[in-house]
């Protein structure tokens, strides 16, 4: 059904005939707003509060709206959001990279205002959706295979939240070419839970514990909690050369700059956003590597990549930031992936003071990989 936005009344006026005269069908309608300017396009408000909390009923209401423009207004549940994260569940269909390009074009608007990705949502916040045409989640080529090694994955579940032991070369989430990441694979595994969500990322070649949050209130949670660095996440990472000292704080700024490619590439910059990582040393290799757990509080993209290159220990097999002639010694020593594992994660839930811990064990492929570097000291 084509959106109720569209009154005949603004399409007599934008064509300049009088209503009287024209008696206009629906699909004459829909024909005539195409002619509408884009200046002044029909709109629709409506409330988050009005969603029913289902992906089929969420779907079937992008769907209504996806012909023009439209305004949701952000309720108490939706509160605190980050506007992509938002924007990403509610269009779906619509791809990844023309989501942020939206965005950045200043074509959606928080408060008749451009606004940034990140940008928190708050109460009664008006949000300006374009038309964009999506394609419904039933027509992505989702094979029940695709799906199968997500099960026994799964190291940590409970009423609020699940844990995985993400693989290296994983995608997190879909886009720039890729269709299936992992939580596309767990809707797809899980339809019954309509609110799945991520609580933070991993690098592509990272392995590791992954937080995905059932329930808004356990996201909103847990996202405060990283926000006042609350959540220790611990990896472990071998490292080129020899690393000076048993304990290392290190705090540089970072900024992430995007490539012509669509590569994210980050860099020291005093100007940036902060990082801390802890490097602490578990063993040295002669001067060859180092083995190391890296603790962070902040959870900035490819903050411990970064970091470790700039201390002059580059991450092995880190094809971005590493060391072309160490990640050849190590991938003679049969690495084939990036050596860098989400060895566990630790908060305590607030209200409850409840802890919670979680870890998943080191990949046997890395394992091996140890077992040669130690063999050839």
């Amino acid at each position: 059904m084509y959106p109720r936005a569209i009154r005949q009344s603004h399409l007599s006026r934008r064509l300049r005939v009088s209503r009287p005269a024209v008696k206009l069908t629906l699909s004459q309608l829909a024909r005539a707003h195409l002619l509408v300017s884009a200046r002044d396009p029909p709109q629709e408000y409506y409330s988050t509060a009005d969603w029913p909390h289902s992906r089929n009923s969420l779907k079937s209401l992008a769907e209504q709206y996806s012909r023009g423009v439209y305004h949701i207004e952000v309720n108490s549940e939706f509160e605190g959001q980050r506007l992509d994260n938002f924007l990403l569940r509610s269009l779906k269909g619509v791809p990844r990279s023309h989501v942020y390009r939206l965005i950045r074009s200043g074509q959606i608007r928080v408060n008749s205002g451009r606004a940034h990705p990140s940008y928190r949502l708050k109460l009664d916040d008006l949000i300006r959706v374009p038309p964009v045409s999506q394609r419904s989640p039933a027509e992505r080529k989702f094979k029940k295979e695709d799906t199968d090694w997500l099960v026994e994955r799964i190291i940590y579940e409970d009423s609020r939240i699940l844990v995985l032991d993400k693989p290296s070369g994983v995608a997190v989430h879909g886009g720039s070419g890729i269709s299936l990441g992992c939580i596309e694979a767990l809707r797809y595994l899980r339809p019954n839970l309509p609110s799945l969500e991520l609580i933070h990322r991993l690098d592509r070649g990272t392995s590791g514990c992954l937080l995905v949050a059932k329930r808004r209130s356990a996201l909103r949670r847990i996202h405060q909690l990283l926000r006042e660095g609350q959540v220790r996440k611990n990896y472990l990472a071998l490292v080129e050369g020899a690393w000076q000292g048993s304990e290392t704080d290190v705090d540089f700024n970072l900024t992430a700059n995007r490539r012509k490619k669509g590569e994210t590439f980050v860099r020291v910059d005093s100007e940036g956003k902060p990082a801390h990582s802890r490097f602490c040393v578990i063993e040295r290799y002669q001067s060859s590597a180092t083995l190391m757990e890296v603790s962070t509080t902040t959870g900035r993209t490819h903050q411990i990549r970064v970091h470790a290159a700039h201390m002059g220990h580059t991450v092995a097999g880190d094809e971005r930031y590493g060391n072309q002639e160490f990640n050849l010694i190590m991938k003679n020593k049969g690495l084939h992936r990036l050596f860098l594992h989400a060895l566990s994660i630790s908060f305590v839930w607030p209200q409850t003071e409840e802890e919670f811990f979680v870890s998943a064990s080191l990949p046997d492929e890395l394992g091996q990989v140890l077992g040669r570097v130690s063999a050839s000291r």
